[in-house]
């Protein structure tokens, strides 16, 4: 397939580096837009207060790529109008040239409804979904320790996680082809894929829904400047039972597939 691949940790990000290797060997046509610089939570935000840059860039890849000093929805949506060829539709309109959109791989897993919503590799997703895409979020699940570790002291990963990473990658090369070759376009639809850590070539694929997960206090009291400083919490899951959740998957060592319908938002 031919594929637009963005992610919400940068360009410099091993994990996103991995995908684009693992597509490529899969023989998928790539073009990369990636942001300039982390854009981690920053969910379906565009930047609207000032300009945006893009440009070329060659990181090795061997396919197109450009950096974007915007949020990953800025990079999928400046990419489809503007930095990709276009083929010509049947009627007077031009059509981009890629056939899905793929965002991640995330460092840290973006499941729950506590954050899905907020995460910067799922916005990416969804908005190439609002151009009538079909679209996947893939994130790989690493523990607390690991996840400052890689984050704070910019640290790449290597030994048994950069394994995990390149197994979770190859199955995301062949997901792209199972989940978005059969999702119909303009069907408003997020494949949200989660990989568990460690990730083996048999784990195996379950279909989930999201945690029903509260996590409240996620700032630290005011400092003597007034400042408040973003921290982790533990948070309370209150899922039922029944159906199996993305997290609880996670929890049992298996990759989690939930299906984001966003035409399914709201009671009627």
């Amino acid at each position: 397939m031919r594929l637009l691949v963005t992610n919400d940790d940068g360009i410099n990000s091993v994990f996103l580096h991995e995908l684009i290797f693992a597509l490529k060997a899969a023989g998928h046509e790539l073009f990369v837009v990636a942001p300039a610089s982390e854009q981690s939570w920053t969910g379906a935000s565009k930047t609207r207060g000032r300009p945006v840059k893009s440009a070329a860039v060659d990181r090795g890849f061997g396919c197109p790529t450009w950096i974007v000093d915007g949020t990953p929805s800025d990079c999928v949506n400046i990419a489809l109008a503007h930095l990709l060829p276009k083929q010509d539709a049947t009627g007077p309109e031009q059509t981009t040239c890629v056939e899905g959109v793929v965002s991640g791989i995330n460092v840290g897993f973006n499941c729950t409804l506590a954050f899905i919503i907020a995460s910067g590799t799922v916005a990416g997703a969804w908005e190439g979904a609002l151009h009538g895409l079909p679209a996947m979020a893939l994130s790989q699940d690493v523990s607390e320790e690991t996840y400052y570790r890689l984050k704070e002291h910019g640290s790449v990963p290597e030994g048994e996680l950069l394994a995990t990473l390149r197994i979770s990658a190859t199955h995301a090369a062949r997901l792209a082809t199972e989940l978005l070759a059969t999702t119909p376009p303009r069907s408003f639809t997020v494949h949200n894929v989660n990989f568990p850590h460690p990730c083996r070539p048999d784990s195996e694929l379950r279909r989930t829904v999201p945690a029903h997960f509260f996590v409240p206090g996620l700032f630290t009291p005011a400092d003597d400047q007034g400042r408040h400083q973003l921290i982790w919490t533990e948070g309370e899951d209150v899922s039922p039972p029944e159906p199996l959740t993305d997290l609880k998957c996670l929890e049992a060592g298996a990759i989690s597939h939930t299906v984001l319908d966003y035409r399914k938002l709201g009671h009627s």
